[in-house]
């Protein structure tokens, strides 16, 4: 084996190991987006919550039965705990944009009215049909 085909077969290599980890960090990526910003439905969440109680408790039908309102009752407020925490962190952040705004130049107040629109954009991409629709910051003066 020569010099130059030895050096061939190492970069091959490394090309395949970059290749492998960039695959994995792409579907790593589209999986954790899916999980943790996609919709949420409450119905998932319900299902969830009585398989899990169900198994590790040993519940029976009865006792499933009985507690299954409490469950949908927990979900419920736990739903609205997770928009009205999403609406608050809106506007925080709108209201930082709108405290950063004198301080920064036309253009760079331009570029924060793109990321906003870019970031409304995935918000409503972001939320099902269903989901409540986030409300809009205030754009930047």
């Amino acid at each position: 084996m020569n010099r130059a085909f030895k050096w061939k077969l190492i970069a091959g290599f490394v090309l395949v190991f970059l290749a492998g980890g960039m695959t994995g960090v792409f579907v790593s990526v589209s999986c954790a987006r899916h999980f943790l910003f996609g919709p949420h439905h409450r119905g998932i969440l319900v299902e969830t919550m009585r398989n899990r109680l169900r198994v590790q408790l040993h519940l029976t039908d009865e006792q499933l039965t009985k507690i299954t309102p409490i469950i949908h009752k927990t979900a419920a407020q736990l739903e609205e705990i997770r928009i009205s925490t999403g609406r608050r962190v809106r506007e925080t952040i709108a209201e930082a944009h709108r405290e950063m705004a004198p301080n920064l130049t036309p253009e760079q107040r331009n570029k924060l009215q793109e990321i906003e629109a870019r970031h409304r954009h995935w918000l409503q991409r972001a939320h099902g049909p269903g989901e409540p629709a986030p409300e809009p910051s205030a754009s930047v003066p």
